[in-house]
């Protein structure tokens, strides 16, 4: 790590730290007092518990390690007496590199560690100087002080951040509907620090979670492309017409992949073994085939360890499609965002051999006799899981 990083997270991390840009005062140059930093009257937090007071001189000994490198046992003092009012930060020992003529300038950087030990750096280079300034938002005219405390970013600060870093990335007008996913599950992910071991044990919370944040971001890069679309007339009802079925239609197709996109990352971390989109019988592609398509065409396989699973975002009308998807396969499982189902449908489904798959948060919504026939995303994991080797 750099000296830089060590400053930047140093400062960071702790509850006060301070800066100021070596002057010659500090280092003797000028033929004023004693070498040592001077410190500006609102610096007293780090060392004192009360300002100096005029009329008398307090002082304090503290630890200071340098770059991570070297250690100073050195003073911090408040001249109170006579016509004098000013702190310093004095004693460095011989050989201290901090207090030339070529520091002038430089950025000198204190950070609280404890009630007598302190961490010190100085900054040279402008760029040093000015990324520290960026990580710590602060300026050049904010120096010579307290650096103020970091209001800690939330989750949700840190998930826009992501969005529209990604957003000011793309090189087209709307990134591919699988990297619109992957880019939204990963900024979510990282923002709220989301472990493998928690997607496992709650896939049914992360994978709403995962859309939801997808749906965020497409409404990102829809308000960027479609700002200026929006603020200019439209010449003829035909070219509104136009705008708006292009729009309405790169909706629903994002929609209808965005599912198959988050289940496969919830599978993948799940360590389950299938495919996608292979082909069965009569050109069929169901959306998901557990194990694989190898062991759905050998007639030595097991029936009872073949899985298929379709996933679509409604289901009313559209769950017949899946019928016929995998013949050697009798129950066809069918994972739906759908939020309630009518009783008939549901015992014409089980008749037909479909069991729903939805995430817990909708088991709910569902006639309350059929519930313990539906299972939940992580029940499903689960039973895929005891059919696999």
């Amino acid at each position: 790590m750099s000296i830089l990083e060590k400053a930047i997270q140093s400062a960071q991390q702790a509850e006060i730290a301070f800066s100021k840009f070596i002057k010659p005062n500090d280092t003797g140059s000028t033929g004023g007092h004693q070498a040592g930093f001077h410190m500006h009257k609102n610096s007293w937090p780090l060392f004192f518990e009360t300002p100096g007071e005029k009329g008398a001189n307090k002082d304090k000994y503290v630890t200071i390690r340098w770059h991570d490198d070297f250690e100073t046992e050195s003073r911090f003092i408040y001249y109170g007496v006579g016509t004098r009012d000013e702190y310093r930060l004095t004693r460095f020992g011989r050989g201290f590199p901090f207090l030339t003529d070529d520091n002038v300038g430089d950025l000198l950087v204190l950070v609280k560690k404890s009630a007598d030990f302190f961490e010190g750096y100085v900054l040279s280079s402008d760029d040093d100087i000015e990324d520290f300034f960026a990580a710590l938002n602060i300026s050049s005219t904010e120096t010579n002080g307290i650096i103020p405390k970091q209001i800690e970013q939330t989750a949700e600060d840190r998930l826009l951040q992501c969005f529209m870093a990604y957003v000011q990335s793309l090189q087209i007008d709307f990134p591919p509907t699988i990297d619109l996913a992957n880019n939204a599950r990963t900024c979510f992910v990282n923002s709220y620090n989301i472990t493998p071991n928690q997607i496992k044990s709650n896939p049914d919370k992360e994978l709403l979670n995962w859309l939801e944040a997808e749906y965020a971001l497409f409404k990102t890069i829809e308000n960027d492309r479609y700002s200026e679309l929006i603020r200019t007339p439209f010449e003829s009802v035909e070219e509104l017409v136009k705008s708006a079925n292009t729009i309405l239609n790169r909706r629903k197709s994002r929609a209808g992949k965005s599912l198959e996109h988050h289940l496969e990352e919830i599978f993948r971390i799940s360590e389950l073994i299938f495919q996608t989109q292979v082909t069965t019988e009569n050109n069929k592609k169901p959306d998901f085939l557990f194990p694989n398509i190898e062991a759905y065409n050998n007639p030595n396989f097991d029936n009872g360890k073949l899985i298929i699973l379709a996933s679509k975002t409604t289901c009313k009308d559209r769950w017949r499609q899946i019928l016929n998807e995998a013949d050697r396969i009798r129950t066809k499982h069918l994972f739906t965002l759908q939020q309630g189902i009518s009783k008939n449908q549901l015992e014409e489904m089980n008749q037909y051999g479909v069991q729903l798959v939805i995430p817990k948060a909708y088991l709910s919504s569902f006639p309350a006799e059929h519930r313990a026939n539906i299972l939940t995303l992580e029940q499903f994991v689960r039973y895929v899981n005891s059919t696999q080797p």
